[in-house]
């Protein structure tokens, strides 16, 4: 089987990573910089947390949640404004997105005038807010059925409808003929609905037929009808004008804009590479991934002057929540290539955006990127790690351990709740070595089954030997 580029330089990149990164150390359960979260500390933090199910991944979540927090302390605690820290990319993407706001303002404009004439025949036309009451006949189907079987089942519903033109009471046909068991014996009659009630194909023609009127036949997935409109009710037009003309004008400008962003899209002419699926399901695993700027720069998909490369993936999976990483890796191909195709649109409409001069300020820029710094300390302060308790001449390793387990324990214990770091996470990843251990995760669900066991069996052993005693 032939392996794509990317994914075989993802594979050699990865396995180098593993190799480097392996240090098994007996009795770990993650590693952080100098600092070991050892087996013994993650039994006693989860032993009395029984609401807590005992299985791998509440350890795994654990020990990633311990690795943020321990990196975090301990970068505070060397740079209280830590400016180390690039945090354009955990803004970039709310600028791209202010960019293409004025883009489009810029760009897509409607016709805002419209006449009461033309706005009245609109709202009859499309009966938004209207109900409807009709009567049908139905004749059904196989789910197999071959043609002529079809052919003969809209022949007899033709002629049952020219019966009904001819003058025949619709009722009495709809009770002789319609195979729709719960309105049959009503004479065909539906009661009232709105839009939205019934499957497209039989709204749409109801909705243009007017009060007596009988339509062609219909093909819906439950048969043919026919459809007889009995009558419909609708708000008056003085009363919902400015309503409807507001969400006419609104359809009109996403009209509009669909088609700006469909020329766009046709004048990048974005093609995806190949093998990009499965790099894209390979990172989602492990977004803190170490690539090489060759393999960072990697183009997944390309387009005119430009391309979402791997290290641009990489950034918006970073600002995503586990669920997402976790529906890419089950996502299909077609589904990833969507989903890649989303992001070579936006990185054309920017480029668009910054042609017209449309780019942020350098002030604008700088402002947001203060905004998440001082977000990011009062998280800091939040969880308690801003300001570690030090004794006198105490060395910094302990004061983190020691304001992590608490922090970790007012989570476990329901005191605080869980802050997550987000895409932060990866940078304070990227600056120190951190590891998770298999071995670890599993010998801290073995120990905490049987700490959990041997506690729960201890009362009825004590009143066992009792018994015997007395006996």
């Amino acid at each position: 089987m032939k392996i794509g580029w990317m994914v075989a330089a993802l594979v050699g990149l990865t396995l180098a990573a593993g190799c480097a990164a392996e240090r098994p150390t007996e009795g770990v359960v993650a590693r952080a910089g100098e600092q070991d979260f050892t087996v013994d500390d993650a039994v006693q933090l989860l032993t009395d947390q029984e609401n807590l199910p005992n299985d791998v991944e509440v350890v795994r979540a654990l020990a990633d949640l311990w690795v943020d927090y321990t990196l975090l302390a301990t970068e505070v605690a060397r740079d209280s404004s830590l400016a180390f820290l690039d945090l354009e990319p955990l803004v970039r993407q709310q600028l791209d997105q202010e960019m293409i706001f004025r883009l489009r303002d810029s760009v897509i404009s409607v016709d805002t005038l419209i006449s009461d004439d033309d706005l009245r025949r609109a709202y009859e036309q499309e009966a938004p807010d209207a109900q409807l009451r009709a009567s049908h006949i139905l004749l059904g189907f196989p789910d197999q059925a071959t043609s002529g079987q079809r052919d003969s089942v809209r022949a007899e519903i033709e002629g049952i409808r020219r019966r009904a033109l001819a003058g025949e009471d619709f009722a009495a046909l709809a009770r002789q003929h319609s195979q729709d068991p719960g309105s049959a014996p009503l004479g065909g009659d539906l009661g009232t609905f709105a839009r939205g009630d019934m499957v497209k194909p039989f709204e749409d023609a109801a909705f243009a037929l007017r009060p007596g009127e009988i339509s062609a036949v219909v093909e819906t997935p439950y048969g043919f009808h026919v459809i007889r409109l009995e009558g419909k009710e609708a708000p008056g037009f003085e009363q919902v004008k400015e309503q409807f003309k507001t969400g006419l004008l609104n359809q009109r400008f996403l009209q509009a804009e669909s088609t700006y962003v469909a020329g766009v899209e046709e004048r990048g002419a974005p093609s995806i590479k190949e093998g990009a699926p499965a790099v894209v399901k390979e990172l989602a695993k492990d977004p803190s991934t170490r690539l090489s700027g060759r393999a960072a720069r990697r183009a997944l998909i390309s387009f005119a002057d430009g391309a979402v490369t791997v290290q641009d993936y990489l950034n918006v999976v970073q600002a995503q929540q586990p669920q997402f990483r976790a529906q890419i890796q089950t996502a299909t191909d077609e589904q990833i290539e969507s989903f890649l195709k989303g992001l070579a649109q936006r990185e054309l409409l920017v480029a668009e955006a910054e042609r017209a001069g449309l780019a942020p300020s350098p002030e604008r820029v700088d402002s947001l990127v203060a905004a998440a710094r001082l977000q990011l300390l009062n998280v800091a302060n939040q969880i308690g790690l801003r300001r570690l308790e030090r004794a006198p001449g105490e060395a910094l390793k302990p004061a983190v351990a020691r304001a992590v387990r608490k922090a970790l324990t007012d989570i476990l214990t329901g005191a605080t709740d869980v802050v997550p770091l987000g895409q932060i996470t990866f940078q304070l990843r990227g600056r120190q070595p951190a590891t998770v251990f298999e071995t670890g995760l599993g010998q801290v669900v073995l120990r905490v089954g049987q700490t959990r066991a041997s506690r729960g069996a201890a009362p009825s052993d004590s009143l066992a030997a009792a018994d015997t005693t007395g006996s």
